[in-house]
């Protein structure tokens, strides 16, 4: 039994029951997470593209089947680790995003190519190309993958135009794997606040991905599947339709750092903010400020201190006050929390936050319905 349900299991069902919560609690609202997913595949079935979601943001097979069954056709892995742990749950077709190099990683990519459904990964260098294919050739069954192009950001990814199209030829030559397409993804551009702006950064990118499509099929190459972008730049991908499907993730819960970009240049928020943190008030001394029992170990922090989403008056702030504590600064003249009451946060950064928690607090409206496990929480490696 996990701490939450041994805390809070008996709350299931009771009416108000979030406001009994232990805290900080890791919150999911149902409703805007059904929307957010809802809202998603709409968009990706009138633009003719498919969805496979990164589960890098919610680590959850209960979300990853709920995306499934909303259309989607797999979701996406950031390490090996989660693929494990999410098929383990029952959850099938499944891409690994990030190369699988060593050889004990190998190993149990093997294994789960054996036991699992659709299992794809990147490949990035022709070293790992030829271990993985022997390795697929040893265990009698082949292997698919997909080949990574850098769209800039040197982090992972063939380098040049002519690179991709050798990798992809080696990969095409040997038996023992699976050619199935390319993956192209900017991840620096995802978070440019202005609209335009991104949508001239993605425009540019991809002409030079088009380049490289367009020496595939010169040499007969070309791809099945085109898979990348993401939350931030989903709408301008699908517009100028090169990608087969997107690799969304945020979407679902909406950070504060997704949550400020013009997503689809209406220059107002497409998704809801579903994924929330309660904390209570634990110290009220100083006139105008209190604290709250969620700091620094409770959120991800690189983005900053938390937005205040309920219980606080409008334009107050926060500030990290250590591991354990977070200020909460109402505007001069204003009035802070009392003592003991509830304040509810928006992460600033939700993927990096959700790998704290062991379980989401499923509710709706201010009733706990349900504990799902953090599925893959911790699985890095």
């Amino acid at each position: 039994m996990s701490e939450a349900q041994r805390l809070h299991g008996h709350l299931i069902g009771q009416q108000g029951s979030r406001r009994s919560l232990n805290t900080p609690a890791l919150v999911l609202d149902l409703e805007m997470l059904d929307r957010n997913i809802a809202e998603m595949a709409s968009f990706a079935g009138a633009h003719n593209v498919k969805l496979r979601p990164h589960s890098k943001t919610h680590k959850s097979a209960d979300i990853a089947k709920r995306q499934i069954a909303a259309g989607a056709l797999g979701v996406c892995c950031a390490k090996l680790g989660e693929a494990e742990a999410l098929a383990e749950a029952g959850v099938e077709s499944l891409h690994i995003t990030s190369p699988v190099v060593t050889p004990q990683a190998i190993a149990r990519l093997i294994a789960l190519n054996g036991k699992a459904k659709d299992v794809m990964v990147v490949v990035d260098h022709p070293a790992n190309v030829e271990a993985l294919a022997a390795a697929a050739d040893k265990a009698g069954k082949p292997l698919t993958v997909v080949v990574d192009i850098d769209p800039g950001m040197h982090r992972t990814g063939v380098a040049t135009p002519d690179g991709v199209v050798e990798l992809v030829k080696k990969v095409a030559g040997l038996k023992a794997l699976n050619y199935a397409g390319v993956q192209f993804y900017c991840g620096s551009d995802q978070h440019i606040l202005s609209f335009k702006e991104r949508e001239q950064k993605i425009a540019e990118r991809t002409e030079y991905l088009k380049g490289i499509l367009a020496k595939l099929d010169a040499a007969s190459l070309k791809p099945a599947i085109v898979t990348g972008s993401g939350t931030g730049t989903h709408f301008i991908d699908a517009k100028l339709g090169v990608f087969t499907e997107l690799q969304v993730g945020s979407y679902v819960f909406m950070d504060h750092d997704y949550n400020v970009c013009d997503l689809r240049g209406l220059d107002r928020p497409t998704f809801e903010q579903a994924l929330q943190i309660d904390a209570r008030v634990v110290s009220a001394n100083t006139p105008g400020l209190v604290t709250v029992d969620a700091g620094l170990k409770a959120m991800a922090t690189e983005k900053g201190p938390p937005m205040i989403l309920h219980g606080a008056v409008e334009g107050a702030t926060t500030r990290f006050m250590g591991d354990e504590h977070l200020a909460v600064i109402a505007p001069e003249g204003k009035a802070a929390p009392a003592h003991g009451e509830q304040v509810i946060l928006t992460p600033p950064h939700c993927d990096p936050t959700v790998n704290l928690y062991e379980s989401y607090h499923v509710v709706k409206g201010d009733t706990l319905v349900d504990i799902w496990p953090v599925t893959a929480r911790g699985r890095s490696r």
